[in-house]
């Protein structure tokens, strides 16, 4: 049984260009108009994310996402709606010690390694089936069945880019996969 997971990074929206820790804001113009003229893979079924920007994505991709959604990006507490350089100027010890501890979740949310695991669990259960899945999900998440997949420590995390609009495939069977990263989505035809 071979399994196909795409995985699409959401459009580019305000929170993504000021380097702001996601708000639930919708996407900007310029996001919006690159996902109305981008032609997604073909699948058997998708999913998306639940935040704003990934329901958005999908739906000018003229996705149909099932449910269960798909893993919800990292739960940073009470750094959400922040940037990084505002939690940096104000916390500058627990950013030191979230970017070098994947366990650290000193914003009260979500650890990096806690979001390693829960995508990985959710990775495992779409490889028990032969199907094309394409799911529009958080960069976070991106970043976290990569490290899965390659079998990373937890900090090659913050080593991996994921640009908006992109494309990441996982590709595989029996618990093995291949992964494909940074494929730009062409234009509608």
């Amino acid at each position: 049984m071979n399994s196909r997971v795409m995985l699409i990074s959401p459009a580019i929206n305000k929170a993504l260009r000021e380097a702001r820790f996601d708000d639930g804001c919708s996407l900007d113009p310029a996001g919006l108009r690159a996902a109305g003229t981008a032609e997604p893979p073909a699948a058997d079924r998708s999913f998306t994310s639940p935040t704003a920007r990934c329901r958005e994505t999908a739906e000018a991709l003229a996705l149909d996402p099932a449910s269960p959604p798909a893993p919800a990006g990292l739960a940073v507490g009470r750094w959400r709606g922040r940037t990084l350089a505002e939690v940096g100027a104000g916390e500058p010890e627990s950013v030191a010690a979230w970017l070098a501890d994947p366990t650290a979740a000193p914003h009260g949310g979500e650890s990096v390694q806690e979001l390693c695991t829960r995508v990985a669990r959710w990775l495992d259960d779409l490889a028990d089936a032969s199907a094309r899945t394409v799911a529009v999900v958080e960069p976070e998440v991106v970043r976290a069945a990569a490290v899965h997949v390659l079998g990373a420590p937890g900090q090659a995390f913050w080593r991996i880019d994921v640009p908006p609009l992109t494309m990441t495939e996982l590709s595989g069977r029996m618990g093995r996969w291949n992964l494909r990263v940074g494929v730009p989505l062409g234009p509608r035809g």
